[in-house]
């Protein structure tokens, strides 16, 4: 099963592409020359988007994150890894003169619309290096 589950390409981010294309911001995907190869590359605006999975990333306190029953010690190594790598590569890009719009899976899945319409924002007022999550509440930015 696990097998199935796509890096790229996903539907949380098609979902953040289509809304960029469709307010006319024109981007790259998947830069191999930027660090960690960013889903979404804004060159006009100076800033990527990565789009987590709340799975894959270890996203705590997120109602879609549960850790598995079975083979612990290698899904927490596998997930630990991940988010020491997000760390590193958001680091790394922020030193190179990069914004950066981190996106949750979950503030995509509970509000669409108002996810994709504050990733707008962020691009369009230069104000990268955020992250965009779901509450019980609603959508929260944080830096």
């Amino acid at each position: 099963m696990m097998s199935g589950i796509r890096g790229k390409n996903s539907h949380p981010e098609r979902m953040v592409r289509a809304g960029l294309w469709r307010d006319g911001l024109r981007f790259r995907l998947h830069a191999k020359d930027l660090p960690g190869r960013p889903d979404v590359v804004l060159p006009k605006w100076n800033t990527i988007i990565q789009v987590q999975g709340c799975f894959w990333h270890g996203h705590g306190g997120c109602h879609y994150f549960k850790w598995p029953k079975t083979r612990r010690r290698f899904w927490s190594n596998k997930i630990q890894t991940n988010k020491a790598r997000d760390r590193r590569t958001i680091k790394a890009l922020h030193q190179l003169g990069w914004r950066s719009v981190v996106v949750w899976e979950c503030a995509l899945r509970d509000y669409p619309k108002r996810a994709i319409r504050l990733i707008l924002v962020q691009v369009r007022r230069g104000r990268g290096n955020t992250e965009l999550r779901a509450t019980r509440v609603g959508l929260r930015l944080s830096k």
